[in-house]
């Protein structure tokens, strides 16, 4: 495989979790958003949160997060870029 191929395949790969994250939280503040604009509205007379699209957003930026994370961890450990106490032990 060529540079340039394998080096856009790497960026999609770090791409694609940075978008769920990304996603994830929009469903979030969007839910807290509606929640608490429907609280001003005097017109409605029971007011629900919509914990469905919270969950999924929270997991979603989670599971982003977490890759991103963990991507950076690893690659900063192989270049010893962390403190001694998460250097691999001999």
């Amino acid at each position: 495989m060529k540079l340039k191929t394998s080096r856009f395949i790497a960026i999609i790969i770090l791409v694609i979790p940075g978008i769920a994250a990304m996603y994830g939280f929009l469903k979030m503040k969007d839910a807290l958003f509606l929640y608490l604009a429907n609280h001003g509205d005097d017109t409605l007379t029971s007011i629900s949160f919509d914990w469905l699209n919270f969950i999924i957003g929270l997991l979603l930026f989670l599971c982003g997060i977490s890759f991103l994370a963990g991507w950076t961890f690893f690659r900063d450990r192989k270049r010893n870029y962390v403190g001694p106490r998460f250097r691999k032990k001999a």
